[in-house]
């Protein structure tokens, strides 16, 4: 593959449990491109994410067989999904990548329901006060 189509590419590290336990062994998963050879993949995460790479290790998963009918007497066919390939690279000691930890952000629901508790609370205040001048 060119440089040029190496840059195209963007990965990002996938966020499941079993990759979380696999984090604890410096290893990392990532989607890739069928095509993308171990070194590519090398290049493209040292300069994604500034780190060092040790070890790349890949697979295919076989896309899955799936059913389809062309009509009530038709005779039925089977297809299958697309292949997909995933990388699992080793960083150097030291090395890690962010791949749950997100920066914070205000969730609108809490701010909501914040800004209610302040309108009742001063609504209360101001009740009480007329009755007190009452």
């Amino acid at each position: 593959m060119a440089e040029a189509e190496i840059k195209l590419n963007i990965l990002e590290p996938r966020a499941t449990e079993k990759t979380y336990r696999e984090q604890t062994k410096r290893t990392y998963v990532f989607p890739v491109k069928l095509g993308m050879s171990k070194q590519e993949i090398a290049k493209l995460v040292e300069k994604e994410f500034n780190v060092t790479v040790i070890d790349v290790r890949t697979l295919v998963r076989n896309g899955k067989a799936t059913k389809y009918s062309k009509g009530k007497h038709a005779y039925p066919g089977i297809t299958y999904r697309k292949d997909k390939k995933y990388a699992y690279v080793t960083l150097k000691d030291g090395d890690s990548i962010k791949v749950f930890e997100e920066p914070e952000k205000e969730d609108k629901k809490t701010s909501a329901k914040e800004a209610k508790k302040a309108e009742k609370a001063a609504k209360k205040a101001d009740k009480n006060a007329g009755k007190e001048n009452k």
